[in-house]
């Protein structure tokens, strides 16, 4: 394994985490589970990602218990906060009122004292950014939450934050978690460049996008039973990725993988490594095998050549479009 800076901060986190959306407490069985997170751990694997939404808060529940009696000090856990997490009107988004229950509720789920990063997991337009911001200054200042990070911000929401926190002295945002891969680039063309230049770090989501760049979603044919596309949870996120045009040109990469003894999953994420801005790919897991495959990945390295085969490949298929990237606005 090896590791990264999150932004300009001294927190190191591993190139590869290990994250529990859709698996842990919904998914796969509790057991298997915990398999997943030994076999992080085994593989030198020591970020972890979360939210407070995942599975209804269970994913927290079972991450903490599969953790338990790991040294803290070790570990780099990350959660979230916005999305509903209960019946109440205030039991989403960025309020004082939510985000200071939030924490308190995953800090007690995950069994711990404070998480290493706390992100707004969504941009909300009906609470003032100073408010939120303000809050999770408190929470800095109370250790509670060592750093500040957002997931799915466009590049000027999180401009406004950097503005704000400079103004009034809270502490900055040090990481962004977007979704990027070989085939959903939406980043690349503003928030990238304004996170190079502001000492920010992405935390990418779904590198795999989804599992279609494993190969396993053949085009014409029905998805694997078993697969992220016949899931409940997965399947809305994955079905954009399933149209017959990408997984034809899904297919087309497996020569590129095999010719630098890679599977395509290893490809797949070492492909998002090597954009200098991410510091560390969020990979999932059913089985524990899924987590030993995907850490190979870690210090590959993708000459210019192959870089330029992938996107001849991949062509027009690819997503680069910065107004994907959105935030709902109401609050769910």
């Amino acid at each position: 394994m090896e590791f990264r800076h999150l932004g300009r901060s001294g927190l190191l986190v591993s190139e590869i985490s290990y994250g529990n959306w859709i698996t842990h407490g919904s998914q796969v069985e509790e057991d298997a589970a915990k398999q997943c997170v030994q076999a992080a751990l085994d593989e030198g694997i020591t970020t972890f990602d979360t939210a407070d939404v995942y599975a209804g808060t269970k994913a927290e529940e079972v991450l903490g218990r599969a953790l338990k009696g790991v040294r803290r000090e070790s570990l780099e856990i990350f959660t979230k906060v916005y999305w509903p997490t209960g019946p109440g009107r205030n039991d989403r988004g960025l309020s004082r009122k939510h985000v200071t229950e939030s924490i308190h509720g995953s800090l007690r789920r995950l069994q711990t004292d404070y998480v290493d990063l706390y992100q707004a997991h969504r941009f909300d337009y009906e609470t003032p950014l100073e408010e939120t911001l303000k809050t999770f200054d408190d929470l800095v200042r109370q250790g509670k939450v060592l750093y500040v990070g957002v997931s799915e911000w466009t590049a000027d929401q999180i401009a406004q934050a950097l503005k704000i926190a400079d103004e009034m002295g809270f502490d900055r945002i040090v990481s962004n978690q977007p979704q990027y891969s070989m085939l959903w680039r939406v980043i690349e063309g503003e928030i990238v460049p304004l996170s190079e230049k502001e000492g920010i770090s992405q935390i990418v989501w779904s590198p795999i996008a989804q599992g279609v760049l494993t190969g396993k979603y053949q085009p014409g044919q029905p998805p694997p039973a078993g697969s992220r596309a016949t899931s409940e949870a997965g399947a809305g996120f994955v079905s954009r990725f399933l149209e017959d045009e990408v997984l034809t040109r899904v297919q087309d990469l497996k020569p590129i993988a095999a010719d630098h003894g890679l599977t395509m999953a290893q490809l797949a994420v070492a492909w998002v490594l090597q954009n200098p801005n991410v510091a560390s790919a969020i990979v999932g897991a059913t089985r524990p095998e899924q987590v030993r495959d995907n850490v190979k990945a870690a210090g590959v390295k993708l000459d210019a050549d192959v870089l330029s085969r992938i996107d001849d490949v991949l062509g027009p298929i690819v997503e680069r479009d910065p107004a994907k990237t959105v935030s709902p606005e109401k609050r769910p």
